[in-house]
């Protein structure tokens, strides 16, 4: 009789969420690009100002006012107006305005999530009530409500997280309460409940991770627009004041002097729009990879 055949037993592992969405999140070239670019960015200003013979809290160099930038003299970026070494400035500036995105950001999240899926999950007249305020929230000006908690708190740099945070969970609500009302009466939902599964292994197993590719996506693209609200309130000189700087301040200040010194707008200009190419990129490549309805056949 010939030798019985040998079948080796194989153990057949499906992929999670999260592995498939790195998976796609690294076959996305420009996401991947823009992450690494985001990367450089960050660490630049991280140890930038170690690698300068000057840091943010250096005298002015009165000899070389308004240098452009140049090798020798560790002015690589040149100077301001005032003597200022402009690589650590704008690598302070970058630290600032990153700061001040994320942590509003964060704030934008966790209330808009809250809300918005306080809002789905309830229905009905709660549901219309909660809506309808964030309605009224919305016809407000929004600029004008965040100026003019600046001037009457004086700047004060924790309040403008606040500020700007408690104004940008609007969307953020909006977007979790229209998921939230989508998904709990899907099929595979009803379907989950069938079969006993408990409320909360629901919502862990199915609502939540339908729900984070889109929260994270508007993450994404919050930080950029908080990132432009910061500068523009401190062009208006309401956002960051003395001696703290930030990218907004510093294009602030290099639009007087354009014309003669046109670095000082061009280098800040250049790593504020690098930093929001990054972060969009990086929002349309999360988007693609964490949607589970967007799988390739």
């Amino acid at each position: 009789m010939p030798p019985s055949a040998h079948i080796d037993q194989v153990t057949v592992r499906g992929r999670s969420l999260w592995s498939d969405a790195l998976r796609r999140l690294l076959n996305n070239r420009a996401a991947v690009t823009a992450v690494a670019m985001l990367a450089f960015v960050i660490l630049l200003a991280a140890v930038g100002p170690w690698l300068s013979p000057y840091d943010c809290d250096s005298p002015p160099d009165w000899k070389n006012m308004g240098v452009p930038p140049q090798l020798e003299g560790g002015h690589w970026f040149g100077t301001d107006v005032l003597g200022n070494d402009l690589f650590v400035r704008t690598m302070c500036g970058v630290r600032v305005s990153l700061v001040i995105a994320l942590v509003a950001t964060a704030v934008s999240l966790i209330i808009g999530v809250f809300y918005g899926s306080t809002a789905g999950i309830a229905g009905g007249r709660t549901d219309a009530a909660m809506m309808r305020f964030v309605d009224v929230m919305y016809s407000m000006p929004f600029v004008f409500f965040v100026i003019v908690l600046m001037i009457w708190f004086e700047g004060n740099i924790f309040l403008m997280f606040v500020a700007i945070g408690a104004v940008e969970w609007l969307t953020t609500a909006r977007i979790v309460r229209g998921q939230t009302l989508s998904l709990k009466n899907r099929a595979f939902v009803e379907a989950a409940r069938a079969m006993g599964v408990s409320t909360p292994r629901i919502i862990t197993r199915h609502l939540i991770p339908n729900l984070l590719g889109p929260v994270v996506v508007y993450a994404t693209l919050t930080i950029p627009q908080v990132i432009l609200f910061e500068s523009f309130l401190s062009y208006l000189g309401l956002g960051v004041k003395a001696p703290l700087m930030s990218l907004g301040v510093l294009i602030a200040d290099g639009v007087n002097e354009m014309e003669s010194k046109s670095w000082m707008l061009v280098i800040p200009g250049a790593f504020l729009t690098a930093i929001l190419f990054c972060f969009n990129f990086i929002g349309d490549g999360l988007r693609d990879a964490l949607d589970p309805r967007d799988q390739p056949r």
